[in-house]
């Protein structure tokens, strides 16, 4: 059982870190797109709590501003600006 234990904790653990390695890249722009329109970044968006979710728009406003329409999720009530 505590075998079974320390390899749910390491696929866990695993897990966790290759969905906040991929949302990161998305926020940073690590893969240097030329627009924040990633299915799974913005996927990844929506799973996210409040406060990493207002983090992750305020680092894609600063990367990518006004060169393009925010991503769903970071979108104003009007859908034209950023939150």
């Amino acid at each position: 059982m505590k075998r079974f234990l320390k390899i749910l904790s390491l696929v866990l653990v695993a897990v966790i870190g290759m969905v906040g390695y991929e949302y990161l890249s998305w926020v940073k722009n690590w893969k240097g797109a030329s627009d924040p329109f990633d299915e799974v970044g913005i996927d990844l968006h929506s799973y996210m709590p409040g406060f990493v979710r207002d983090w992750g728009c305020a680092q894609l406003r600063a990367e990518f501003g006004n060169k393009t329409l925010p991503p769903h999720g970071c979108r104003d009530p009007s859908g034209r600006g950023w939150q």
